[in-house]
């Protein structure tokens, strides 16, 4: 590219005779930086999100105790992860704890009075271990890739007005796309085999027979057993989320740069896009969650495709099959999904200002 060519194009870094206009700039932040900022995210998250979801079930133990092998939901504000009820002559797990709970509000309280304000936290550990490389890895790809196209797509629109160029938003839902596909394939094995141990109390050494089993009848593609049916759910969750976001955030920082929204802006847009993209896709997270849990049954549960596992649930429960558990997951999504982006991109601000004033 020759000097002449880039007296043309105000974006380009070598121009002369243009100054930088403010929509063409991007936050520099590294690398290094944006995986504390998804860190941090993460971690603010899971503190926040945790303790409604352990009051919650609390709640649901108390009034209708789980039975021996059950499987309910937790959720960290990050993932959710599949727990068994415990034997009951065995040492009882957290969930199990006596309590006399009126309502939400009241078992805060009395959970932190008589069990310690740490009780409130019980299980969070070790699903943020899971969850915490997912999260880091996924947002790190996201927000380089979202950062070059969205690049590339200012300069053209500057350098080549009289052309058609594709509204920003589309670089959010491509770059989401493209992170959440390689985030869940490097992360679907581990998850199915957690899936299963979570949801039928396996040991290791049952585990492995399972697998065995498993790859006897299909081979190396049983580690990816509902990954198809993830895939459905998240890529499209993940298009509509980062293109809703980008959007509202730019609606709502008109005559600003986007990157300088303040908290409330990216909470809340994170919130709206969070609760739309969770409606949509919902059946397929039915899906996927009735496909994980059949490792190691027999080869006939085991060649089940996506289609007959939802052929099967349409004709035991109807449609509504596929809208179960709809309203708990939005109102868990949507203010974990506010949380998330609202520290991450509270922490990236912070980086970039730091930067700005270092050099």
């Amino acid at each position: 590219m020759d000097d002449s060519q880039c007296e043309r194009r105000p974006c380009c870094e070598k121009s002369l005779h243009f100054p930088k206009r403010p929509e063409c700039e991007t936050r520099k932040v590294n690398v290094w930086q944006q995986v504390v900022a998804s860190c941090s995210g993460a971690v603010v998250t899971s503190v926040l999100m945790t303790p409604l979801d352990v009051v919650k079930i609390r709640l649901q133990q108390q009034h209708h105790p789980f039975p021996k092998g059950e499987c309910f939901y937790y959720h960290n504000g990050l993932m959710e992860h599949l727990c068994t009820a415990c034997d009951l002559k065995k040492p009882c797990e957290w969930y199990q704890r006596p309590g006399n709970f009126t309502g939400t509000w009241d078992a805060m309280k009395k959970i932190t009075a008589h069990e310690g304000v740490s009780s409130l936290w019980s299980g969070m550990t070790p699903t943020l271990v899971m969850a915490l490389p997912a999260t880091i890895f996924y947002f790190t790809i996201y927000d380089n890739l979202s950062g070059f196209l969205k690049k590339k797509i200012i300069c053209r629109r500057a350098t080549y007005p009289e052309k058609t160029t594709p509204p920003e938003w589309t670089a959010a839902m491509v770059a989401g796309t493209v992170a959440r596909a390689i985030a869940v394939s490097v992360v679907s094995p581990v998850e199915m085999i957690r899936t299963k141990i979570q949801s039928q109390n396996m040991s290791y050494s049952e585990v492995r027979t399972a697998i065995r089993s498993s790859i006897q009848h299909k081979g190396l593609r049983s580690f990816y057993m509902g990954w198809t049916p993830t895939i459905l759910r998240d890529i499209p969750f993940s298009a509509i989320y980062w293109a809703g976001y980008d959007f509202l955030k730019k609606s709502m920082t008109k005559g600003q740069r986007p990157d300088d929204a303040h908290f409330t802006v990216s909470f809340a847009a994170g919130a709206i896009s969070g609760s739309v993209a969770s409606v949509l896709t919902h059946p397929f997270d039915v899906i996927k969650t009735n496909s994980q849990v059949r490792i190691g049954k027999s080869g006939a549960e085991l060649g089940k495709s996506m289609k007959t596992i939802a052929h099967e649930l349409y004709s035991t429960r109807g449609s509504s099959a596929f809208y179960t558990g709809l309203l708990p997951r939005v109102i868990k999504v949507a203010p974990a999904c506010a949380i998330m982006i609202g520290s991450y991109e509270y922490c990236k601000t912070f980086f970039h200002k730091r930067n700005k004033a270092a050099e």
